[in-house]
């Protein structure tokens, strides 16, 4: 009998989204080992921030991410 490893609900740390301080044109890179998840909760709390942005799937020096900019 085989167990699958799982990874808890809660695996991500916490962000502070700097979506307030952000200029058009301007990123950042949250490294994500689930980026499809990260883009959902980025997406969301950038709509309850009434912000508009766009979200990627993203390596940066060999680490899997999202990029995110501000619109």
């Amino acid at each position: 009998m085989s167990t699958t490893p799982t990874l808890p609900a809660d695996d991500e740390p916490e962000f502070l989204l700097p979506f307030d301080w952000m200029r058009s044109g301007d990123s950042f890179f949250v490294p994500t080992l689930r980026p499809a998840h990260m883009v959902y909760i980025i997406n969301c709390q950038a709509n309850s921030a009434k912000t508009r942005i766009r979200v990627y799937p993203a390596a940066k020096d060999g680490i899997l991410g999202v990029r995110v900019w501000r619109l």
